[in-house]
């Protein structure tokens, strides 16, 4: 394992209900994840909308 990874938590947390919060963070936290191979937790994405939550096209983009 990388020694600058080896001193981050095993799951990153992201409040997806701070900030934009949206698909965007969800593809970018993704993207980084694979790169890295850190796992991450998003909460609350999309918590400031009126339909919060994933929806079919963050699934989509996951799968």
């Amino acid at each position: 394992m990388n020694k600058a990874l080896s001193n981050m938590p095993r799951t990153i947390q992201i409040d997806g209900s701070k900030g934009e919060g949206g698909g965007q963070i969800l593809r970018t936290a993704l993207a980084l994840s694979m790169i890295t191979g850190q796992s991450f937790e998003l909460i609350n994405i999309r918590a400031g909308r009126k339909k919060p939550g994933l929806m079919r096209q963050h699934l989509v983009c996951v799968q």
